[in-house]
């Protein structure tokens, strides 16, 4: 099972320095990928701009996005930002799809959250043509072409029975997140994507991700439930003050536990 690092793109201190110190760590230590992904409605740095400055700031590890809210983005401006990450990154970026958790972000931008399950699935499929060469307008095409056959690899980030079984038809796997650090509850979504892989009548096997909240050093108890409080406050704060306290992965021992339980569930990779 691979390791990878999200940035810590959801904390306020997130600056050029520690940009470059976390992707310098993460490219020389023994890590297999290094990512984020998208919030509107919060105090985050953006990130496509996280992904392609990781893409410039790294030459091994894979690079990616934990999730692109696909729904926001014009399908033709959304093939070319990723190609192009992908060309810069030399042929190692990762994408992982999905319609997003906070009805916030939509309003911020002024998205109907309509139909957004479909418009998901059909901007995936115009992603794979305009990737191919497909046209545009006019016999134009998007490009660059991207450096991996194809395009980069998608994941989908619903890990529910009906999003699997439309993600079945399109996603090279699914990327999990628990907020229990529970490794059933990623055994349960990599259960349902295989049924789902087995009922769309695929004979590869999806690529399973998961990811938990980590926060190490000292205090890292106190550090992982004032993040958690703080980052999931869009839920309510009520909500939000519950999942905090139930988060555990604050110790070497705790953190250990957790990756040995999620290495025997058949996890390709945990962020």
């Amino acid at each position: 099972m691979d390791v990878g690092l999200a940035l810590p793109q959801m904390t306020p201190d997130l600056d050029r320095d520690r940009l470059r110190a976390w992707c310098r760590a993460i490219d020389e230590g023994p890590f297999s990928s290094v990512s984020a992904g998208e919030r509107i409605a919060f105090d985050n740095l953006d990130g496509f701009t996280l992904v392609t400055a990781a893409a410039a700031l790294t030459d091994r590890v894979r690079v990616g996005f934990n999730v692109v809210v696909a729904p926001w983005h014009a399908p033709a401006l959304l093939a070319k930002e990723l190609a192009s990450i992908d060309v810069l990154s030399g042929g190692r970026l990762d994408v992982a799809v999905g319609v997003g958790g906070r009805e916030q972000d939509y309003r911020a931008l002024g998205a109907s959250t309509g139909n957004r399950f479909a418009r998901l699935d059909a901007a995936v499929a115009e992603l794979r043509r305009l990737w191919a060469g497909g046209t545009v307008v006019d016999d134009a095409t998007v490009g660059p072409a991207p450096v991996q056959p194809g395009g980069p690899p998608i994941l989908c980030s619903g890990t529910g029975p009906r999003s699997l079984a439309r993600a079945a038809r399109w996603a090279d796997g699914l990327t999990h997140f628990t907020l229990s650090a529970d490794p059933a509850e990623a055994a349960r979504a990599f259960a349902l994507a295989d049924d789902a892989w087995r009922a769309a009548a695929r004979t590869d096997e999806p690529r399973r991700v998961t990811g938990a909240f980590v926060v190490l050093g000292p205090d890292g108890a106190s550090r992982l439930e004032a993040f958690a409080r703080r980052y999931l406050d869009v839920f309510g704060t009520e909500v939000a003050a519950a999942l905090a306290a139930g988060m555990t992965l604050s110790t070497p021992e705790a953190l250990a536990t957790f990756l040995d339980g999620l290495a025997a569930t058949g996890c390709d990779e945990v962020v």
